[in-house]
């Protein structure tokens, strides 16, 4: 008898727990992404930069059909992807001399530039394992904590509405 009383009290306790934490999380838990600065002024000038060097990688848009062990198309490819990286990094060096307002973007937009120099590495090997190759390689971007580098870059920018900013989807030949 004790023990089934036992049963259906602490049954009864895990349920109500459960219950509690589900009346925080959609209740009373803060809704503020830890990713999200609160500096608006410096949001909008890191995307006009990031709108400057997506419109120089668009300029770059070369639709013509090639195939994939046409190493001189390849080569092609590669120089525009140096152009591309280029606009890009230009645009990461002008929001990196423009620190944020606020404390959180001081903490958090210096990692953010980092991981995008990372990505523009990543991007500038490609590059020239593109023009030296004889059938198309496969862009290999760095990884931190198993998670792809540009994930982590444009899950920063979207989530403080710099969409301009996210990476690039260029690289596809």
């Amino acid at each position: 008898m004790f023990l089934k009383t036992f049963t259906r009290v602490l049954l009864t306790a895990i349920c109500l727990l459960i219950a509690g934490m589900w009346v925080y999380a959609f209740g009373f838990a803060p809704r503020e992404s830890f990713n999200k600065i609160n500096d608006a002024a410096w949001q909008a000038r890191a995307q006009a930069h990031c709108k400057v060097a997506e419109d120089i990688r668009f300029s770059f848009q070369d639709l013509t059909p090639m195939k994939v062990d046409d190493s001189s198309a390849l080569k092609t490819k590669g120089k525009l992807v140096e152009a591309a990286t280029d606009a890009l990094e230009n645009a990461i060096n002008l929001i990196a001399a423009d620190k944020p307002a606020d404390a959180k973007g001081q903490e958090l937009v210096p990692r953010w530039i980092a991981d995008y120099r990372t990505y523009i590495a990543d991007r500038r090997t490609f590059a020239k394992v593109l023009q030296s190759a004889l059938t198309r390689p496969f862009f290999a971007e760095s990884e931190v904590e198993g998670v792809p580098i540009s994930e982590r870059i444009s899950k920063f920018a979207r989530e403080n509405n710099m969409k301009t900013c996210q990476t690039p989807y260029d690289l596809s030949v």
